[in-house]
């Protein structure tokens, strides 16, 4: 009995010895950002159910990216729109509106590529900027 487990178990070994298959590279920033531009395109055309797959695929490839997260939540709250007042769905976007805001709370939502000068793919708190600094005064003539 303790040999079979004993054979079990070094011809096992090596496998439960060798490091963990590493995940896929994250997908890059152009990726996320060009499944947010699709998704806005469909969203605009009214295929929310287009726009929804566009978003999750970039909440899936950057689950930090507040944008993405927003968006998602909006499509889910216009596919619930028309049905009942407290369809799932409504709740969902509540959610994930709560978590967007939690990622980057200057998150403001921008519906063209060229609104806002790319805020809408902010997915991290923006450092305050550092104050300027004074200018010397210049020299009077006279």
């Amino acid at each position: 009995m303790i040999l079979p487990a004993l054979l079990l178990s070094t011809l096992l070994g090596p496998l439960a010895q060798e490091p963990p298959a590493t995940a896929p590279a994250a997908h890059s920033t152009a990726s996320v950002d060009s499944h947010i531009d699709a998704g806005l395109a469909a969203f605009k055309k009214k295929r929310f159910r287009q726009a929804e797959i566009e978003f999750r695929q970039a909440v899936d490839a950057d689950p930090n990216n507040a944008a993405a997260t927003w968006y998602l939540g909006y499509t889910y709250y216009k596919i619930a729109e028309p049905k009942r007042p407290f369809h799932p769905d409504k709740q969902k976007a509540a959610d994930l509106f709560a978590k967007a805001y939690q990622l980057d709370p200057q998150f403001r939502p921008a519906w063209s590529p060229s609104a806002g000068g790319g805020s809408r793919r902010s997915h991290k708190a923006k450092a305050p900027a550092a104050p300027a600094e004074p200018k010397p005064a210049a020299a009077k003539q006279g």
